[in-house]
C-alpha cells in the first residue's frame, strides 16, 4: 500500500467522524464518531513515520517505531477521553433520562 493511498483512507475516515459527529444528536454516536477521527490520525501518523522517516533513523532504531509511539498516546488519550465522556453521558441520563444532545443545556442547572 503506498502512503497515498493511505492518507485517502484516513481522509475518508476523518471525514466520516466528522460527518458523525456533526450530524448526529445522540451522545454516544458523537462520542463514537471522534474515535473514528482518532483512528484517521493514527493512521496518519502512523504512514507518514513508515513512508517519510529518514533512513538513518530507520537504521539507528532497527524499525521505524516514532509513529507507533505517538499512536500509543493518541490512544490513550483517546481512553481517557472516551471515559470521562461516558461519565459526562451517565450524569446526564440520570439528570434527564436521555443521551441527547438538545437537552445537554439542562445540565447546567
Amino acid at each position: 500500500m503506498s502512503l497515498e493511498s493511505m492518507l485517502v483512507v484516513a481522509a475518508v475516515l476523518f471525514a466520516i467522524g466528522l460527518y458523525g459527529a456533526l450530524a448526529r444528536s445522540n451522545v454516544i454516536a458523537v462520542l463514537m464518531s471522534i474515535e473514528i477521527m482518532f483512528n484517521a490520525v493514527n493512521l496518519t501518523v502512523v504512514a507518514f513515520s513508515r513512508y517519510v522517516a529518514p533512513l538513518a533513523l530507520r537504521q539507528e532504531i532497527g524499525s521505524v517505531l516514532t509513529g507507533q509511539v505517538f499512536a500509543i498516546f493518541i490512544i490513550t488519550v483517546a481512553a481517557a477521553e472516551i471515559a470521562l465522556g461516558l461519565g459526562i453521558v451517565f450524569a446526564m441520563y440520570r439528570h434527564t433520562e436521555s443521551v441527547s444532545l438538545t437537552e445537554a443545556n439542562q445540565l447546567r442547572h
